[in-house]
């Protein structure tokens, strides 16, 4: 029976309160491949095929970097909402403040480390000549962005701790507005080429960090403001490391999962390479509302963790997964059908629109496969579950190996993405096993 514990803050969970986080963030998502696409335009108006060469490389180096650290956002959405939940509005200031020290001086680690780091990714990448000249131009002012990307990491985990999905959509329309605006105008109308898109993405960044303080600025009183004591308390300290080295984890074992199936792909050949290739955006479109109502279950969760509220939580967990699950069926219809056509805007290769319809269908089935993964990473990460999220993913890359090794020596590129299928199954189920028995000992009876 659920129990509502003396202390605890009751609140009401509907469907309303999960999408007016989930589907600002969906929104905010979308925006972003509006980047890459405008960027690429600009450069490509250039005609100089080193030059977009370049501008990929770059562009993959940094992604790789820092889409590594978001756990900093994760971390902070998940400590935030727990102290929203208790009502300790000095603990939310606090944990946004622990959360934006650590953030800028990885920043400024990794802008003092970035000409090692430029000369590692461009051996790694195997650039020479004008495209290693190109990448060079492209990485080292873009990473002046650095402690802004991670600062604004920061500012957006605050704003979702605290449920408003409606500001942390501003922010990131204001990022990627002025992003695209003055990569048009630097790249194209003054000459730029890949300077003006790199100067573009650090005056975004900028932007949207100053805008994001300012709001926290306007909507925070001096009773919130935490003491030094508060501040650097040890224990809140231990909290936050440990929960950012364990979705640290998490994040470099699902980097290696589909960096193996890129290299698997290639050992198909080119082809079979740019069918794999067309056919992850099928499951990156997915990402984005999965991402979404994850967003929202990691608010939500964590609340209720923080006010010790079982009924909130058990609500929480039962709209999110019950969003992801329509969501993922509807989608996985909407590709089956029209996933042809799909194919054939994304690419004009014959060979490649022909092999990538042979494994449309896996594509397809990646957002129902994947669906119960994205909504308990948000439920773990919102509880601060963290230590079972980072070993049921080791658990399921595990499984993933197994799957690989035994899969693609028979069927090839179809044994590939059953793989695939197979590992974003076990993330989901794997958690899913474990949130009774932490649910419990959460919320003791």
């Amino acid at each position: 029976m659920t129990q509502t514990f003396p202390h605890s803050r009751a609140f009401t969970v509907t469907h309303k309160s999960v999408l007016a986080i989930a589907l600002p963030m969906t929104l905010g998502y979308i925006t972003t491949p509006l980047l890459g696409i405008t960027d690429t335009a600009v450069i490509g108006r250039t005609g100089e095929a080193a030059a977009l060469a370049g501008l990929a490389i770059g562009a993959v180096l940094f992604d790789l970097l820092f889409s590594s650290l978001n756990f900093l956002r994760a971390s902070t959405t998940a400590l935030v909402a727990q102290a929203y939940g208790r009502e300790d509005p000095r603990e939310q200031v606090a944990v946004l403040c622990r959360s934006m020290i650590l953030s800028v001086s990885i920043g400024l680690v990794i802008l003092l480390l970035s000409p090692l780091l430029l000369r590692g990714g461009l051996a790694m990448m195997g650039a020479e000549g004008r495209v290693a000249e190109v990448t060079a131009i492209y990485f080292s002012i873009r990473i002046l962005a650095g402690p802004l990307t991670l600062a604004n990491f920061t500012i957006m985990g605050f704003v979702l701790g605290r449920g408003k999905g409606s500001i942390g959509l501003g922010l990131q329309i204001l990022l990627n507005g002025v992003n695209i605006t003055l990569s048009i105008l630097l790249g194209l109308h003054y000459g730029w080429g890949v300077a003006g898109v790199a100067y573009g993405a650090v005056a975004g960044e900028a932007c949207a960090a100053l805008a994001g303080v300012m709001i926290i600025i306007a909507r925070m009183s001096k009773a919130q403001m935490p003491t030094w004591a508060e501040l650097f308390d040890r224990a809140k300290l231990s909290a936050l490391f440990s929960l950012n080295r364990d979705i640290l984890i998490r994040s470099f074992v699902l980097l290696a999962a589909f960096t193996l199936l890129t290299r698997i792909g290639a050992s198909f050949g080119a082809t079979t390479l740019a069918a794999n290739a067309v056919l992850m955006n099928f499951f990156m479109i997915a990402s984005f509302y999965l991402d979404g109502i994850a967003n929202a279950a990691e608010q939500i969760t964590g609340r209720a963790v923080g006010a010790m509220y079982r009924p909130g939580f058990d609500a929480a967990v039962k709209l999110t997964g019950l969003w992801s699950c329509g969501f993922a069926i509807a989608t996985t219809l909407v590709f089956l059908v029209f996933g042809g056509h799909l194919i054939d805007a994304m690419t004009t290769a014959e060979e490649v629109r022909h092999m990538a319809r042979q494994f449309l269908p896996w594509a397809a089935i990646t957002a129902l496969t994947g669906a119960l993964a994205f909504q308990m990473d948000g439920i773990f990460i919102g509880a601060a579950w963290s230590s079972d999220m980072r070993n049921m993913m080791l658990a399921a890359f595990v499984g993933y190996l197994v799957a690989l090794a035994l899969l693609v020596p028979s069927l090839g590129n179809h044994g590939l993405w059953l793989a695939l299928n197979l590992f974003l199954a076990f993330r989901g189920v794997f958690l899913l096993t474990r949130l009774k028995a932490r649910t419990n000992q959460t919320f003791p009876d």
